[in-house]
């Protein structure tokens, strides 16, 4: 098999990775780069590439994975689609957020096939199993096998997420380490902790920028304080949380407790005293959008809890000290990322989420990592 790095690895965002034999191509995820402008903000990927590929696999709706998927059908992709049925129902609000209109109509009107966690497949000569990532609900991993060689794709994964629950990822020869938190190495329970401790400390409430599917899921089930939600985020949370096959076991009945608490805001209304949980992270998109401008002219509290774009809305207000921000785990710790590539068995390791400086200073404590890639480069397992 052969690699191609099309997006994501050697920098952050854009994930997007080919993998080939026997002349069947096939991608894994095509994200955007919610950082760039221009060509950078799409797969490193030409035309004439785009219109060999036989599959794409999608491990989940978030837009640094799928938010490409109408741009690649604009551009000459016309292959099968697979998913599972969740990352299905979620991709055209991830469009919507951050793909042009043309560019979602193409994906609204692409068929999809259903990818069900745990089942085997093959397209072509490669063989392919998935399972449960514990990042969100529909999030899988991905493990191909062909010519006696094998790779593991971890797409985006939580192994100790308290809520969703991630299926081990069987031995490959090469793989791919989710690497967003780089050298963190701060367990997620002390996260958590952190974050229920600030919220205590801020009865008067406070804005919480959060993607649709995951993070609030989990903030849900991880806050004691008050809660209270956009009304155009209830549908999806509901769904995602009856969606019990990818959670753990109880976690359902907690988190429906949780929710059905939870107050509703408004654009408009006055900033409620407890924590409001908006979409998206960055205040690039949806509710969260007014929910930052309001805090930010009435000096409301504001945390953020995951990455951060450069020049995002969320940046910028936390440059100018009108925000803070306190991690929460959606992503592996370092010493779960060693775990995990021990447990692999594999010979070589890629990291993928993290930048270039990143990955280097990573290679320290994971001694089979590769270093100094970057899109366009290729790799034969």
């Amino acid at each position: 098999m052969r690699l191609t790095i099309h997006g994501g690895i050697g920098e952050k965002g854009r994930t997007c990775i080919g993998v080939e034999h026997g002349g069947t191509r096939l991608l894994l995820d095509v994200g955007v780069d919610t950082s760039a402008q221009g060509a950078a903000y799409y797969p490193a990927i030409t035309r004439a590439e785009l219109e060999r590929i036989d599959a794409l696999i999608v491990t989940h709706a978030h837009e640094d994975h799928v938010a490409a998927l109408g741009w690649c059908l604009a551009n000459g992709f016309s292959g099968r689609i697979l998913m599972s049925a969740e990352s299905a129902s979620e991709t055209d609000a991830t469009l919507a957020a951050y793909a042009t209109p043309g560019e979602r109509r193409l994906a609204r009107q692409a068929a999809v096939e259903v990818i069900a966690p745990g089942a085997d497949f093959a397209i072509g000569p490669i063989a392919i199993r998935t399972g449960r990532s514990g990042h969100v609900v529909g999030g899988i991993w991905c493990h191909l096998s062909a010519g006696a060689r094998s790779l593991g794709y971890c797409g985006d994964v939580v192994p100790a997420s308290p809520v969703f629950a991630m299926d081990p990822l069987p031995p490959c020869d090469l793989l791919l380490v989710d690497a967003s938190y780089g050298a963190d190495t701060i367990p997620p329970a002390e996260r958590g902790a952190a974050i229920k401790r600030w919220l205590a400390s801020h009865p008067q409430g406070a804005v919480l920028p959060t993607p649709l599917s995951g993070r609030s899921v989990e903030l849900i089930g991880l806050i004691e304080t008050p809660i209270a939600i956009h009304p155009s985020m209830r549908e999806a949370l509901a769904q995602q949380i009856a969606a019990s096959t990818w959670l753990k076991s109880g976690a359902a009945d907690t988190l429906s407790a949780r929710f059905a608490e939870a107050l509703l805001w408004e654009e408009g209304e006055p900033l409620p005293a407890a924590a409001l949980l908006v979409d998206d992270g960055m205040g690039l998109a949806g509710p969260s959008k007014a929910a930052l401008a309001q805090a930010r002219r009435e000096r409301h509290p504001v945390l953020l809890t995951g990455g951060i774009p450069k020049g995002s809305p969320a940046d910028l207000m936390l440059a100018a000290g009108e925000a803070e921000w306190l991690r929460f785990p959606t992503h592996p710790t370092l010493p779960e990322n060693i775990a995990l590539a021990a447990a692999s068995g594999a010979g070589r390791i890629l990291a993928h989420s993290c930048d270039a400086a990143t990955a280097a200073a990573l290679a320290a404590a994971i001694p089979k990592l590769m270093t100094g890639l970057k899109p366009g480069d290729t790799i034969e397992i």
